[in-house]
């Protein structure tokens, strides 16, 4: 791809030094958009799996007993209708440590994912639980749209791909980092 300079010169490859926009990209009130354009993705899944993780935790039913809203009852529900019963029968051995283990996860990513901490390993985390979510709990939703891990997982990959460009500390880093690297080479 070509891109023009200011004095109309071309350069091919990589943009190194242009002072503008790269040829052909939105500018204005468009540009600004698409820059911004996965933080509501971001915030969503960030708040929605940080209160998910906490909800577990502070929840006294999910981590003790068999009973109603526990996660060892959820393990048996799931097990005869889930695509990958090993993962069922894997977290039956330790039911409050395997239930400790998903809601600090989703804690985890969900604050990574707000603050824009290792945006990619985050979503690679959230994109995993999410997956692993659909084929025990969810699988058995008729049709498979009603299950709500499936929308996650497909969430998930727009921000494991371009991870947290935009007000976050991924970017603040990076911005950082490019400082310091100018200055190592002047």
């Amino acid at each position: 791809m070509a891109v023009s300079g200011r004095n109309g010169d071309e350069a091919t490859g990589a943009v190194h030094g242009f002072p503008g926009p790269v040829a052909g990209a939105p500018v204005g009130v468009r540009g600004l958009a698409s820059r911004y354009a996965l933080l509501p993705l971001r915030l969503f899944l960030g708040v929605t799996f940080s209160y998910a993780g906490l909800h577990k935790l502070t929840d006294p039913a999910f981590l003790t007993g068999d009973g109603p809203g526990s996660f060892a009852g959820t393990l048996k529900a799931a097990h005869h209708s889930a695509a990958a019963p090993w993962l069922v029968e894997l977290a039956q051995h330790s039911p409050q440590g395997f239930g400790t283990a998903l809601a600090a996860g989703e804690l985890a990513v969900g604050l990574g994912t707000l603050c824009g901490v290792w945006a990619r390993v985050a979503a690679a985390g959230g994109a995993l639980l999410s997956l692993c979510l659909w084929l025990t709990v969810s699988w058995a939703s008729e049709p498979y749209y009603y299950g709500n891990d499936l929308p996650y997982l497909m969430a998930w990959l727009p921000l494991l791909l371009a991870g947290a460009p935009m007000l976050s500390l991924d970017a603040l880093l990076a911005v950082r980092r490019r400082r310091k690297g100018h200055q190592i080479f002047r």
